[in-house]
């Protein structure tokens, strides 16, 4: 729950500051990336307090799993997206689906769990 809590407060930061120190200085096609990082995120974010309520009520490997796989998911998706809007570095974006692949995996582990209960 902490680090779902961490990662939504820190997804607020990002966006505002997207919205309001970073509109004047990015191109558009750059701003829209970073607001995308900031987007998923914040859903993964919600994520994480849905696995830990999940796991209140459900511990196991699997709810366990699924937490992890977000929380790797953001930092490979959102922090790609983050680092190449800053570096300009396009070569980042490599990283970015494998991030998505990790947020898949980790709804994908609750569905499991889901069924299993």
């Amino acid at each position: 729950m902490m680090i779902g809590a961490l990662s939504g407060a820190i997804s607020v930061a990002a966006g505002a500051f997207g919205a309001h120190a970073l509109r004047a200085r990015l191109e558009p096609r750059q701003l829209e990336v970073f607001e995308t990082a900031a987007r998923y995120q914040m859903y993964h974010a919600l994520a994480l307090l849905v696995v830990a309520w999940a796991a209140s009520r459900w511990p196991g490997s699997l709810v366990t799993a699924s937490g992890w796989l977000f929380v790797a998911g953001t930092i490979l998706f959102s922090g790609s997206l983050y680092a190449m809007t800053f570096t300009g570095v396009r070569a980042l974006g490599a990283i970015t689906p494998i991030g998505g692949v990790c947020f898949i995996a980790g709804w994908l582990c609750l569905v499991v769990v889901a069924a299993r209960s």
